[in-house]
């Protein structure tokens, strides 16, 4: 895949100052529940808990981990983790939490942006998996040098695990564009591959004002740009599932399932999610 012509000079700056802003805003939203956490009954969502099974003694390292709810998910199941997130604020709420959970042995977070993760976290043994969910990779505007940071973190025979929204499913939009029927209309060309600045960003968990931070990007990707990276990288793909159900509202017209996950109310109209595990060969 070609170099992107469009990324702006700013988007790693832009980008934190949203998500710095945004760690308040999440510790009060139900979509970041936390007391199954302090009840000692953490688990991910049903995708990834099906997907990965048991982690108890793997290495893990969880790139884009947020303030680390699943990050100390995963240690409280057993795994030795590190985190990493470019967010100063999300790091600190991070190492709180895993201090007042009495996680801090298991959990340990790191401050850094992805493509400086193999430098961020050098110390560190070469880990059984890398884990990235839900709504991460749109804020990196380099996959090929995501791929390779994957692979330089892995041991070999270590497996990438990656659930996400499917780049499918991201065309649409029923804000602006809506069906007759009330399904999702049309948004945005699939293989133009955009860079988006949003100039008012507002957060995705709820009703709520403009973030007091002027801008962020998001970069559309392709499905067999997602791949072609982890290929590229050496990574040789086990399985690729795809999904009718992804863990928030992405359209109004999804409604909520018994697991906590929202699909289509009829038809299984088209995929929302995808998950994949890749292994790392060689030495």
């Amino acid at each position: 895949m070609a170099k992107r012509p469009d990324v702006p000079a700013d988007w790693i700056e832009a980008n934190k100052a949203t998500w710095d802003e945004r760690v308040g805003l999440h510790l009060d939203a139900d979509a970041y529940d936390l007391r199954p956490l302090r009840e000692g009954r953490a688990h991910l969502h049903p995708i990834e808990q099906s997907d990965i099974g048991d982690v108890a003694g793997l290495r893990i390292a969880h790139l884009q981990c947020h303030f680390g709810r699943d990050s100390l998910t995963l240690a409280q199941q057993g795994a030795q983790v590190v985190g990493l997130d470019f967010s100063p604020a999300a790091i600190k709420v991070a190492r709180e939490l895993a201090a007042e959970l009495g996680l801090a042995d298991r959990a340990t977070f790191v401050e850094a942006d992805v493509y400086s993760a193999p430098e961020a976290l050098s110390a560190f043994d070469r880990f059984d998996m890398v884990f990235i969910s839900w709504g991460a990779l749109g804020w990196l505007p380099d996959l090929e040098r995501w791929g390779r940071v994957i692979a330089s973190l892995l041991r070999p025979g270590g497996r990438l695990y990656l659930a996400e929204a499917h780049p499918a499913a991201m065309v649409f939009d029923d804000a602006d564009a809506k069906l007759p029927d009330g399904r999702p209309g049309y948004y945005s060309p699939y293989l133009d591959r955009k860079t988006w600045k949003d100039d008012a960003p507002k957060d995705y968990t709820g009703d709520l004002p403009a973030l007091e931070a002027s801008h962020e990007y998001w970069f559309d990707h392709t499905l067999s740009d997602i791949l072609n990276a982890i290929i590229s990288a050496g990574l040789t793909l086990d399985w690729f599932h795809e999904h009718d159900a992804v863990p928030w509202p992405m359209f109004s017209y999804l409604t909520a399932t018994s697991d906590g996950m929202y699909g289509w109310p009829n038809e299984r109209w088209l995929p929302l999610a995808y998950s994949l595990s890749a292994t790392r060969n060689g030495t």
